[in-house]
């Protein structure tokens, strides 16, 4: 079996202790990007199975419809950007384990990090001292302040620890099925969402991004944000409307964000009005980005591709889709 692993823009898998699972087989790993349609058709045509980097690339109809030796996609996690009714016509099987058992803890760490990074303008501090001025300005402590949650899944639980040590109040908001679970658990649910938007220092959001949560946050939800408030994202970007961010960080001096994902991935121009703006905090989408975290993700991406070969294909999310896996 020929396997492409795309998106590999560090060049770490070969390096993982889990990349041995496909020792058998013909791998070959992409370490740029490639958008343009017609080059990926080129370059994925010779392979029976790609191995995907979370939604760096985005599987279209138009490109599933031109690879007619590709027989799985390999992936991990929830899957807006396949269109899985194109793998199902094309007899192309999609698995991805939705990983329902291991607590997510790097991205929970980083949207800590980026946490701390603002209140404590840690960037502009070593700015200033690398520039040889010192101090630049006055941070705020976390103690006694109130942290919104939006989402109540693994992340947000966890989060919700790591307010809970540094003395903060938490506020919840979630689907109406997500808050019922939180008040179930005696937790503090906003009376609405108006108050959830209007009442915290910081509003952390951590949902999956589906088509029934595309643009879930408005701009006239960023707005009734308190003055000096901050919006922390390390969920996906397509969850906020299209230019709602820019709007909020524009509409007052005392706006502030810290993301780590935004529309369009990876962004490398420095004057990109987002990344740019003065009153952002910014990553390049590394909240899952550890060793921990990647030799877990893709030994169960790996295992995947291994069970089909034995014909026992595992977290299959189109089965109608099989095909004679003798043939494969």
């Amino acid at each position: 079996m020929k396997v492409a692993i795309l998106d590999d823009w560090l060049d770490t898998i070969s390096k993982l202790p889990c990349f041995s699972k496909l020792k058998n087989l013909d791998v070959t790993i992409f370490t740029d990007h490639e958008d343009d349609i017609e080059k990926l058709i080129k370059r994925l045509r010779p392979f029976d199975a790609l191995v995907l980097f979370r939604e760096r690339t985005l599987i279209t109809s138009q490109l599933i419809e031109q690879l007619p030796n590709l027989k799985i996609i390999s992936q991990r996690s929830v899957y807006p950007h396949i269109d899985v009714d194109a793998c199902t016509r094309n007899n192309v099987l999609l698995c991805s384990k939705l990983n329902s058992e291991n607590p997510p803890f790097a991205t929970a760490e980083h949207t800590w990090a980026l946490i701390l990074s603002s209140v404590r303008q840690i960037p502009q501090q070593m700015a200033n001292m690398k520039a040889g001025l010192w101090q630049m300005g006055v941070g705020k402590t976390l103690h006694g302040k109130c942290l919104g949650l939006y989402g109540y899944g693994r992340i947000a639980k966890i989060v919700a620890k790591y307010a809970d040590a540094f003395g903060m109040e938490v506020i919840w908001w979630a689907s109406k099925q997500g808050r019922s679970r939180a008040i179930a658990d005696g937790l503090v649910v906003a009376a609405s969402r108006q108050e959830f938007f209007s009442k915290p220092d910081i509003i952390s959001l951590h949902v999956r991004l589906k088509t029934e949560t595309a643009g879930l946050i408005k701009f006239q939800d960023l707005d009734l944000m308190r003055d000096g408030s901050l919006f922390v994202n390390t969920s996906r970007a397509g969850l906020i409307e299209e230019g709602a961010i820019l709007k909020y960080l524009n509409s007052g001096k005392n706006k502030f964000a810290a993301l780590d994902v935004f529309d369009s991935e990876p962004i490398k121009e420095p004057n990109d009005p987002l990344v740019s703006h003065p009153n952002i905090i910014c990553t390049p989408h590394i909240g899952f980005v550890t060793e921990e975290e990647f030799e877990l993700q893709f030994s169960d991406i790996f295992d995947q591709i291994l069970a089909y070969l034995t014909g026992k294909p595992i977290n299959v999310i189109n089965p109608s889709a099989l095909r004679d896996l003798n043939n494969g």
